[in-house]
């Protein structure tokens, strides 16, 4: 049959007004709303087919456009299941006289009477079902409402299904944007500066610390020709190499890591970097442009050549054992055996030459001294102008530290002795030595802006004052340290020494040498 002008009309505005919206919810209230206006129906439900394959009811009304509360979702599953499994409409006047569905026992239980269910199909698939239904009256459902929900549900179906694409795609694009958004708090954040160009070296991306890096900061770059942004950050000589370099990694397809570039930039000095470079690929694996990553190592080889100098002056042994976010002022009582070793004759010695060559006289031999402790571990504790203080047993334990200092004293004495082979006869110089065995207290001293690690004690003072009693190319130890060496080194007394400040003479042995 056919619809009446006045339903009609009416259908063509519910149409106008379920197309008007995206939003999944507005239009299945429409939907409802109006189907059951249009029909005279009591309610209606309106059912969509899930993710799982299950039809599940998404909205549920009444004739006074009000929501069904779930209790009252008593329908005929029989009729809904005749729907989705032949995919066309059912329409029944007396659901309880009808020979298909009057022995259901839905229909008995909840007395239902005018039923009408038509399916709702996109592209020829059944994605969910209308159903409408009166209790009450029977024969309300005739064949113009059939033809008018079955026009509508065309619509509708499309409708939801224009909907659902759309929150599908808004979800994505949310995603997206989230992943977008988190990819550029990333990208902003990290330490190294990060640059793509494309073939024709048009800046794609850069990040905020690219742009410090290499002096940038504030200024828009992206689109700008990477060579125009490199020449004043690095200099002409280096940009064009630059970008020798990145035609090289864009034709070949190789990658170019760890290319260090240094020079001077106004008002900073010195500055290195340190480029890798990357074919950048689409991904079709076709090469679009080059991927640059640069690194400021400035401040790294500054602090590398500060710890290389530092490693000079105090022992490596030493360094290790200092936790830099731990230094206190105060030290640790250690037994410890102690070594000094002074130039004889070096006071004479520099009244005779230029300052610069005794300077590099000196060098030669507290260089020999230095190198021969730290062959046997020992600690540097300083050199005191012409004169070198040493200590064994800390801050590692050893248990022959007292033979490794005189083991030391020898070397000194025979790196002395192959000075002389080097040096002209007006500058050969000789070392006297002394050893002495005792606790001291080790540990930082002085203030929190400029500290030393040193050793404090007597036995500092007693080797001291034995060595200013050898005599030059001796070595002199104490009667502690020599009672730890005596079956290894070879010894003969000698005078003991009146050392300032004590009271009685300290004894002390002369060292001839290692027993074989």
């Amino acid at each position: 049959m056919a619809i009446t002008t006045e339903r009609q009309t009416a259908l063509t505005d519910i149409i106008q007004a379920i197309n008007s919206t995206l939003d999944t919810d507005e239009i299945l209230r429409i939907v409802m709303d109006n189907i059951i206006r249009l029909v005279k129906a009591e309610r209606g439900f309106l059912m969509l087919r899930n993710k799982q394959g299950e039809f599940t009811t998404r909205i549920a009304r009444n004739w006074e456009q009000e929501s069904l509360d779930p209790s009252e979702f008593a329908v005929s599953r029989s009729v809904i299941h005749r729907v989705v499994a032949e995919g066309r409409p059912v329409l029944t006047t007396n659901a309880k006289e009808d020979p298909r569905f009057g022995a259901q026992e839905s229909i008995i239980i909840y007395n239902l009477r005018s039923i009408l269910c038509v399916p709702l199909k996109v592209k020829g698939e059944l994605t969910g079902v209308i159903y409408v239904d009166n209790r009450i009256h029977e024969g309300i459902f005739t064949e113009n409402e059939l033809d008018l929900l079955l026009t509508f549900a065309n619509h509708a179906a499309v409708a939801l299904e224009n909907a659902r694409l759309f929150d599908s795609v808004r979800r994505t694009l949310a995603e997206v944007t989230e992943l977008k958004n988190l990819m550029d708090n990333v990208f902003a954040s990290i330490a190294s500066g990060v640059i793509t160009t494309d073939n024709h070296h048009k800046i794609l991306l850069c990040n905020r610390a690219a742009k410090d890096i290499l002096g940038q900061n504030g200024q828009n770059v992206i689109g700008l020709c990477l060579d125009d942004m490199l020449m004043p950050a690095v200099g002409v000589n280096n940009a064009e190499e630059i970008s020798r370099e990145i035609d090289l990694v864009r034709t070949t397809n190789r990658s170019i890591v760890g290319r260090e570039y240094t020079f001077n930039r106004p008002l900073r000095g010195p500055v290195s970097l340190s480029l890798n470079l990357s074919p950048l690929k689409d991904a079709q694996s076709t090469t679009q442009g080059v991927a640059i990553v640069v690194d400021d190592l400035t401040e790294k080889k500054r602090l590398e050549a500060e710890r290389r100098l530092f490693e000079r002056m105090v022992s490596p042994a030493v360094i290790r054992q200092l936790d830099p976010d731990q230094l206190q002022l105060g030290g640790k009582r250690s037994q410890i055996t102690v070594l000094f070793a002074d130039i004889r004759g070096f006071t004479q010695f520099s009244e005779q030459v230029e300052p610069e060559t005794l300077v590099s006289v000196l060098n030669r031999y507290l260089a020999a001294a230095a190198e021969a402790v730290l062959a046997q571990e020992g600690t540097i504790d300083k050199f005191m102008g012409d004169a070198v203080m040493a200590w064994f047993n800390a801050p590692i334990p050893q248990e022959d530290h007292t033979l490794r200092a005189v083991r030391a004293a020898l070397g000194i004495r025979a790196a002395v002795q192959r000075l002389t082979y080097e040096l002209p006869p007006e500058f050969h110089l000789h070392f006297g030595a002394g050893i002495h065995l005792g606790d001291a207290v080790l540990g930082l001293v002085g203030t929190e802006k400029r500290m030393e690690y040193t050793a404090i004690g007597d036995s500092v003072n007693v080797a001291k004052r034995i060595q200013e009693n050898a005599a030059a190319n001796q070595i002199l130890v104490s009667e502690a340290a020599y009672r730890l060496v005596a079956n290894r080194v070879e010894t003969r007394p000698s005078e003991p020494i009146q050392a300032k400040g004590k009271r009685d003479p300290i004894p002390v042995y002369e060292v001839i040498g290692l027993k074989p």
